[in-house]
């Protein structure tokens, strides 16, 4: 007698009663995914793996397989010309896999998230030495930082405001006088976080049809290049104090506001940017065409409107060092004031900004290449990472549109997986 196709002789184990021993010798077992033929007395069922020890059949593992028309509600698909396998209805996996992998490397958030600097006080020998720190940073560095911006508000204030209503008839005159002020405060708040700002390549001039476009880290980019170069800026209208100061002190020079909320706005915002390039004694107009702040790692999709105004386009590329304060702005975490108290508190702030060559739109180039065009010269030259997103999906979701048209093409996917079988 024989058991799974083994003679009895070179069993281990005592033989069992002849009720148990009996097999069938050929099982055939038929499920709509695979079609196994299962021969007991062959040596696929079992094989000797080590004295004593027996493989399972693959009949008992064929009957653990589920059955796929237990999950498909009938008449969903066509019969398909051949069987259909489980393993063609799992070739959807490179969509899962795209799903996952949008999940796991979230190039998007990564461009909005701040990351915690590594703790360094880890022992008792480390840990004193950031304890002064603390103290020296908060309770000297902080009190001389606010004594200096003082300062530097009454010098401004005192100066700003005759200078304003008393020289209304001297256009001219006027804001020549405004335009240094306001790069005279600028500097006192640079002073106030102790910054160290290297400048490399030729300083900006005043020159009718030339914008210039920079890379967007935090509101601070305007006060590093403004107190270089009294810029018009295009800016985001903000609430509170910061508002303030941008409907009365920086209209001063010329700068323009909008709100990402009306769609009219666009239009206003377009215009008045056209009318600002031709003018001869406007200040340089400066843009920053992401239209959000980036972590300083990534830059995100340029807006082509800064393109499209038939001007030079002059990129400006502004890095941070990270190794005393991160200078990133994430607006939906802090305000503004909490944002300067960081700064303000740290050791010091470090930039470099390089101005590079100009830029003119090349013959048949449109709007969108030449902004990516520029894109790429800022972030090489910045060493920032280039993704492909919209920064405006910060604020907003995505659009319906977007959701089903990745939905259109996985159905067809799956439709055209079925009808090849």
């Amino acid at each position: 007698m024989k058991l799974f196709g083994l003679s009895s002789k070179k069993r281990i184990k005592p033989p069992k009663p002849e009720s148990e021993s009996k097999r069938q010798p050929h099982q055939q077992i038929s499920l709509s995914n695979d079609v196994v033929d299962c021969d007991i007395a062959k040596t696929t069922t079992a094989t000797m793996t080590s004295p004593g020890k027996l493989k399972s059949s693959c009949s008992e593992l064929d009957l653990d397989r589920p059955n796929i028309e237990d999950y498909l509600p009938s008449g969903s698909f066509h019969e398909p010309r051949g069987k259909l396998r489980l393993r063609d209805l799992l070739d959807i996996s490179p969509t899962l896999t795209e799903a996952a992998g949008a999940i796991v490397d979230d190039s998007f958030t990564r461009c909005f998230k701040s990351n915690s600097p590594e703790p360094w006080n880890w022992n008792i020998y480390l840990f004193p030495l950031w304890c002064f720190g603390v103290v020296f940073r908060y309770f000297i560095l902080f009190p001389v930082r606010v004594l200096v911006l003082t300062i530097g508000w009454i010098i401004f204030l005192s100066s700003f405001i005759p200078v304003h209503l008393l020289l209304k008839g001297h256009d001219k005159l006027r804001k020549k006088l405004e335009r240094c002020l306001v790069e005279l405060i600028c500097s006192f708040f640079v002073a106030s976080w102790t910054g160290v700002v290297k400048y490399h390549g030729p300083r900006p001039s005043m020159r009718p049809k030339q914008v210039f476009v920079a890379n967007h880290t935090s509101m601070i980019d305007f006060i590093v290049l403004e107190q270089m170069t009294a810029f018009a800026v295009i800016m985001q209208k903000h609430p509170g104090w910061v508002g303030l100061l941008q409907s009365t002190i920086l209209e001063s020079v010329g700068c323009i506001w909008f709100n990402r909320s009306e769609a009219k706005d666009r239009e206003i915002v377009a215009k008045k940017l056209r009318d600002h390039v031709l003018g001869t004694d406007n200040n340089p107009l400066l843009i920053f065409p992401e239209g959000t702040c980036v972590n300083n790692h990534y830059t995100v999709m340029f807006k082509k409107g800064a393109f499209e105004l038939g001007c030079t386009v002059c990129p400006v590329a502004i890095k941070y060092n990270k190794i005393f304060v991160d200078a990133f702005w994430n607006s939906r975490k802090q305000s503004f004031t909490t944002h300067l108290l960081q700064l303000m508190t740290s050791w010091a702030v470090v930039c470099d900004v390089w101005y590079l060559e100009p830029q003119t739109l090349k013959p048949g180039e449109t709007a969108i290449e030449f902004a990516e065009r520029v894109r790429d010269i800022i972030s090489v030259r910045a060493g920032l990472k280039k993704v492909p997103w919209d920064g405006y999906l910060k604020y907003s979701r995505p659009s319906p549109k977007h959701r089903e048209r990745k939905q259109q093409s996985f159905a067809e996917y799956v439709l055209q997986r079925l009808e090849e079988k």
